[in-house]
């Protein structure tokens, strides 16, 4: 079967619910990918930064065999060998005394918003259904019905309501606007250190340290939604670390996976966490043993090659060289670590053209926002890859 064909099975038969780029991939290696008609590309999107570890990395694909090979699934009525040694070590890991599995972005963020409900009515004492949580335009959480209730994305929203009360939404980046939103019911500040599918936008300086101090003067929790910034993209484990700021509650997933099989999690201390009792939330393949093996062996990658800090390296000197490109297009350059935007002008007509030409080049990257192009390659990728990315990139965007 060619390219075309699978495009028109896929469009007859599945759900558009996305915009693809109409190259069919069949296999991958690293930072490679390979369509079905054998030609290769340059991954720079590392499936929204699920990919962090590389395309089938072979210690995470042999963690997974073998677990396969012996137990997948028990639900959550038995225990199994798996899941204890994972809450051991990615609480050691990133020093958090709980965490709570699940499968996806979305649920993890559903689960620290029922989290922080229930430590606002438990711990801080406001009225039961009047709690209020803060969160920020442009943010990115998921897909559920209660998360794009408080999305700012038309799109997100249309045709889903009615949608969940108890959200308050304020200016990204803006301490002050946060300071502002608190009331005497505000039991939580959910934040993205970057917003991603935003448009690759970093706040201010400060502006995460600022936030902490609001929150212990407030008493109320920061969420730090890290899915997408988490476990080695921005070139630190969290992207709070860059500020120092230890959130309340951290949710990641994504990259959790090595890319092989989904899990996410929820982190934080007893005090929050511990609230949780049995039936108060649950899920039949949260915690699975496939999952916490494959998460398990994911993590010790990341530490063992390394990747975190090649992330900073390889990502100081990508941006260094986006930003040196002299192109009529680019309106804006920003980033932090292997997470980087290109922001271009109106007059470039979208970024979708862009994305478009060059993956005729190689190079797999995607818009978002309309008007940015994300490039977020595998975290193991090298200077002499970096190097044959920006010559396409710097290829296609000095186009008319």
């Amino acid at each position: 079967m060619t390219t075309q064909d699978y495009i028109a099975l896929e469009d007859q038969y599945n759900a558009r619910n996305y915009e693809p780029l109409d190259v069919v991939l069949e296999r991958g290696e690293g930072i490679w990918v390979w369509d079905v008609e054998g030609n290769r590309y340059l991954d720079c999107l590392s499936a929204y930064s699920a990919l962090n570890q590389g395309h089938a990395h072979p210690r995470i694909r042999k963690a997974m065999a073998e677990q396969a090979a012996k137990l997948t699934l028990t639900g959550r009525a038995f225990r199994n060998d798996q899941l204890p040694l994972l809450a051991k070590e990615l609480c050691e890991l990133t020093g958090y005394e709980m965490m709570l599995p699940m499968n996806t972005g979305a649920e993890a963020v559903e689960t620290a918003l029922k989290a922080a409900r229930k430590w606002g009515y438990r711990i801080k004492g406001v009225p039961d259904g009047q709690a209020e949580i803060i969160t920020c335009a442009g943010n990115f959480h998921g897909r559920t019905i209660t998360i794009v209730g408080f999305s700012t994305e038309a799109q997100y929203k249309d045709g889903f309501g009615p949608f969940t009360p108890g959200f308050v939404t304020i200016r990204y980046g803006d301490a002050d606007a946060l300071e502002a939103a608190i009331t005497p019911n505000t039991v939580a500040f959910m934040v993205e250190p970057i917003q991603g599918e935003g448009g690759v936008n970093v706040p201010p300086e400060g502006y995460l340290r600022r936030a902490r101090e609001i929150c212990d003067q407030d008493n109320i929790l920061l969420i730090a939604d890290e899915i997408q910034t988490g476990l080695g993209r921005t070139g630190r484990l969290f992207g709070c670390d860059w500020e120092g700021v230890r959130p309340g509650l951290v949710t990641i997933g994504k990259a959790l996976s090595g890319g092989f099989y989904p899990i996410s999690a929820v982190l934080a201390d007893r005090h929050v966490l511990g609230l949780f009792n049995p039936g108060d939330h649950g899920s039949t393949f949260g915690g699975n043993p496939l999952a916490a093996a494959i998460a398990r062996e994911s993590l010790r990658v990341l530490v063992d090659e390394g990747l975190i800090e090649n992330a900073r390296q390889q990502g100081e000197y990508l941006l260094g060289g986006l930003e040196r490109i002299e192109s009529d297009h680019i309106a804006d350059v920003r980033g932090r670590g292997l997470l980087t935007g290109v922001e271009l002008k109106p007059s470039a007509r979208g970024a979708r053209r862009f994305a478009e030409a060059l993956k005729d080049e190689g190079v797999l990257c995607k818009e978002t926002r309309q008007n940015v192009l994300r490039f977020a390659p595998p975290l193991v990728i090298g200077r002499e890859d970096v190097d044959w990315a920006l010559e396409r990139i710097e290829k296609v965007l000095m186009r008319p």
